[in-house]
């Protein structure tokens, strides 16, 4: 199976300070975190992209732009489904006292609940007091999903992974634990930052080797390595792909590593105010975002 091939290593989209236009580029700096330096207010140049994210024949153009507002890579128009996994690390699934699952524990999230970096996110009064329900945050590895997959075998199946990129799946553990169904406790609107680059699978050949960390107000609370997960990257693909086609633009969060909020004595919740940040390696970069509770005011 030939595997896909992009012509950028990592995009970004962006609206450019040159057109006040939505355009996707390449960072001229390979190095930069582009999620902390927007953030930080620095300025971003990126090599203007030709071409749909979801094209793997989209060009690199020698026309720079300006970074005026970093987005998430795909429009919520773009994504056709995001599927997530719950469970997926062994570290994790021992600090919340669970048994490793021996299937991928599944949940869907709307596309409503997707912002990008330096968005806020938003805790509605549903989710008050959060010390009572329990807001939480969890890194995440994401796969995007470059060409039609159905049924295809873990041995072939990096080879329709367009890229990765970041997510913090902000969860509300009160809401969480009161049902088998995970989907309402993990879908508030403007909840789940996704990005703020995705990499090329062709500069990661092994998603299994990625280092991802979550920090809370400056402090470190997550530090784990993708190659704890229960359900490789491979494994996940080939088994989402049974019976069910994904298609370019699917979106799979693929769990989190331990360090989470609840579980922690006394617990630790997203608050209003806070600044959360999740990083991962292998050039994906730091999303940044503050936290809102619906009914209060806080500096941005």
């Amino acid at each position: 199976m030939t595997p896909v091939r992009t012509q950028w290593t990592r995009l970004i989209r962006f609206i450019a300070v040159e057109t006040a236009q939505v355009h996707i580029g390449q960072p001229v700096n390979p190095s930069l975190d582009v999620g902390l330096a927007a953030w930080n207010k620095q300025v971003i140049k990126a090599y203007e992209i030709l071409g749909s994210a979801l094209d793997p024949a989209a060009q690199v153009s020698n026309t720079i732009l300006t970074v005026k507002e970093l987005l998430s890579p795909l429009s919520r128009e773009e994504v056709k489904t995001v599927r997530c996994l719950g469970l997926n690390y062994s570290d994790h699934a021992a600090e919340a006292k669970m048994t490793k699952p021996a299937a991928p524990i599944l949940f869907y999230k709307p596309l409503a609940s997707i912002i990008g970096p330096n968005a806020p996110i938003f805790i509605p009064r549903v989710a008050q007091p959060v010390e009572e329900h329990l807001s939480d945050y969890e890194v995440e590895l994401t796969i995007v999903i470059g060409k039609v997959a159905k049924n295809v075998s873990e041995a072939d199946a990096l080879d329709y992974v367009l890229g990765y990129t970041g997510a913090n799946d902000v969860s509300f553990r009160k809401h969480q634990l009161m049902t088998s169904q995970w989907g309402f406790s993990k879908s508030f609107d403007n909840t789940t930052p996704l990005g703020p680059c995705l990499v090329s699978s062709n500069a990661i050949p092994d998603p299994q080797v990625i280092p991802l960390t979550c920090t809370l107000n400056g402090k470190a609370l997550q530090d784990g390595n993708t190659k704890n997960q229960i359900f490789s990257v491979r494994r996940t693909v080939a088994f989402l792909s049974q019976a069910t086609t994904l298609e370019p633009g699917s979106v799979i969060l693929t769990g989190t590593p331990a360090g989470v909020g609840f579980v922690r004595r006394p617990a630790v919740v997203l608050k209003n105010g806070d600044d959360v940040r999740v990083w991962l390696g292998n050039g994906i970069g730091t999303l940044v975002n503050p936290v809102i509770e619906e009914g209060k005011r806080t500096k941005l």
